[in-house]
């Protein structure tokens, strides 16, 4: 019946959400606060509510993808990750609930089908009863991407082993950099919009361990079908001794809470991340 109806029905569900779920609202509320401090709380609101309904374009463009309807790419920093895999010294991508990182895995898979030893590995978060979501991570599978699930109650040493082999095989590896998956996991605080915020320790870890750069990625709908992605230029985590290893995780980890902050601030409507995020508040002379 044509793409007017899904926009239609989106629209109604997203207005459902934001009426009966307070809790998101409350959190989504609270993130442009810290985002827009100088605004008074309608605008925090109607951010709020455009947030929820830009979240739609997420799900149809899933679709489309999967339905091999033409979603167009700009790609800023391409080269970074060619000269990875070229050079078979692999990486880390660091990717973010900031934009579609779903839709990022997908494209960068098609853009990279010229270079046939671009091998992309991806770790997932377990959502149940999340059927759209499973017919995503089917399709990421069918078109070469590896994907290892992390289940809620606990990971395999196993797989972080299997990553590490998979970078040191010239792999690309793609990791969360702003989403703890597990209560036991072990987590970093930073500084984000002028609040703690708390992100994995693993990506960080995983580049110290294994020696690869990290890329920092981020993937933002410019506009219908359109999207620009953007790749930062490699960082290396290097430590001298087990005493400055935290030191160096922790400068890794805030270097990337400011990239972070900063796309959110040009893309503000495309931040989806509806846990709770934002900590206690900092004083302004921290740092």
């Amino acid at each position: 019946m044509g793409l007017w109806v899904f926009r239609l029905m989106a629209w109604f569900v997203a207005s459902g959400y934001f009426f009966l779920f307070p809790g998101r609202v409350a959190v989504s509320f609270r993130f442009y606060k810290a985002l827009f401090p100088s605004k008074g709380s309608l605008h925090h609101l109607k951010c709020t509510w455009r947030q929820f309904h830009n979240f739609t374009n997420v799900y149809l463009d899933r679709f489309l993808v999967l339905d091999d309807q033409s979603v167009s790419i700009t790609h800023e920093g391409w080269e970074y990750l060619v000269d990875a895999v070229n050079k078979k010294e692999g990486g880390i991508i660091l990717m973010s609930h900031a934009g579609n990182w779903e839709i990022a895995a997908h494209l960068l898979k098609i853009r990279g089908r010229d270079n046939p030893d671009m091998k992309l590995l991806l770790y997932l978060g377990q959502k149940h009863k999340d059927q759209i979501e499973h017919t995503q991570k089917e399709s990421l599978v069918e078109s070469g991407v590896k994907i290892i699930v992390a289940e809620e109650d606990g990971g395999s040493p196993a797989d972080i082993v299997e990553g590490i082999k998979f970078l040191k095989a010239g792999g690309l590896v793609s990791l969360t950099g702003d989403r703890i998956w597990r209560k036991d996991q072990r987590f970093i605080a930073v500084r984000f919009l002028g609040h703690e915020a708390f992100l994995p320790e693993t990506p960080f870890i995983f580049a110290m361990l294994s020696g690869t750069p990290l890329y920092i990625f981020f993937a933002f709908r410019t506009g219908k079908q359109t999207y620009h992605f953007q790749t930062l230029p490699p960082e290396y985590i290097h430590a001298k001794d087990r005493k400055n290893r935290q030191e160096a995780i922790q400068k890794a980890a805030q270097a990337y809470a400011d990239h972070l902050e900063e796309m959110v601030r040009r893309y503000p409507f495309e931040w989806y991340h509806f846990e709770p995020f934002l900590g206690r508040k900092l004083d302004n002379h921290l740092k």
